[in-house]
């Protein structure tokens, strides 16, 4: 259908929601006060005043309206059953829920106002919400700046927050106590959780080795440089051949080119060296030896079990400790 004609129908139907929606919110209202006066009028007292102060108002309220509260009452009901089907089927054509059924449970506010037997009409105040849920979606009231909103949304998230912590403690106890009945954990993570995933641990460490060892010259590469030329220095210095090359003619001379030379060839070993740790070689030797070394890393005895257990359970305790913070006392207070 070309956009030209989905422009009119879009408009009509966004304009026959929305006088649906001022009829429900009239009739609602027309509803709750009915049901209001005639609860009222049951009331002898108050029955008795009404006859007494408009006697002819009266008698037709009590042979037309009273008299056929029931009929009156399932008038209003077929509307407002009328009105949640309407609106299920709009749900199910837009897709505004997961499933098809979800409509009465999101709405059951509506569904239980929709009741008419006996005492359940009082259910229909229920349909307060509804009526407020519409004026708000028609931009009619903004409910979010209202003092009791305000009253009501702290006292929610209060009620929210405690019933999170105690599902949440609850299953944290759960699961220390599992931990705690578990016959060998540390052999249940490395077997489940660690030796499947061997080979990309192996490789990730070697790859943070080589990453931290190219980082950490990158970045002191002269203060490095410096280092080992001074000690190259200091321990021809110390050398008592040195010492006896000195005393010789042109002695001096040759100890400082051999100096010279060592540091600049100690220097040029510490960068290859460096810079071999990239290489494919050294790659594969990390590996064999973090290989070899792993089995022994994983080996589980019964003290390896109880230091693995007690930490699992200090930390699910230090949950708890935070879950257990009541937020909503530095929010409102």
């Amino acid at each position: 259908m070309p956009s030209s004609t989905l422009r009119p129908l879009n408009l009509i139907l966004e304009r026959a929601h929305l006088a649906w929606d001022l009829a429900i919110i009239v009739l609602v209202i027309a509803n709750l006060a009915l049901l209001l006066f005639d609860s009222l009028f049951l009331l002898p007292p108050l029955n008795a005043a009404f006859e007494s102060l408009a006697p002819s108002l009266y008698s037709l309220y009590d042979r037309y309206v009273h008299a056929n509260f029931v009929v009156i009452d399932l008038a209003f009901v077929a509307v407002f059953i009328l009105d949640v089907l309407l609106g299920w089927a709009v749900a199910i054509a837009q897709r505004r829920y997961h499933r098809w059924f979800f409509y009465p449970f999101v709405h059951w506010y509506d569904v239980l106002g929709c009741i008419p037997v006996g005492g359940f009409r009082l259910l229909r105040v229920l349909r307060v919400i509804s009526l407020l849920h519409r004026l708000q979606r028609l931009g009619l009231i903004d409910i979010r700046r209202w003092q009791l909103y305000a009253v009501y949304a702290k006292y929610y998230d209060i009620l929210m927050e405690e019933l999170s912590d105690r599902i949440a403690l609850r299953m944290l106890s759960g699961v220390q106590d599992q931990v705690r009945a578990s016959d060998s954990l540390s052999r249940r993570l490395a077997d489940d959780v660690v030796m499947p995933r061997k080979q990309q641990l192996i490789h990730e460490i070697t790859r943070r080795l080589e990453d931290m060892a190219g980082n950490a010259y990158a970045h002191n590469r002269g203060d490095l440089m410096r280092y080992v030329s001074a000690l190259v220095g200091r321990t021809l210095a110390e050398s008592r051949e040195i010492q006896r090359l000195k005393r010789l003619p042109m002695g001096s001379q040759l100890a400082n080119a051999l100096d010279s030379s060592l540091s600049d060839i100690a220097c040029r070993l510490v960068h290859e060296a460096v810079e071999g740790l990239r290489s494919p070689e050294f790659n594969v030797l990390v590996e064999r030896i973090a290989d070899s070394g792993f089995d022994a890393w994983l080996k589980v005895d019964k003290h390896t079990d109880r230091v693995t257990e007690q930490v699992l359970i200090d930390m699910l305790e230090m949950l708890k400790d935070k879950i257990n913070v009541k937020q909503w006392r530095d929010k409102y207070d």
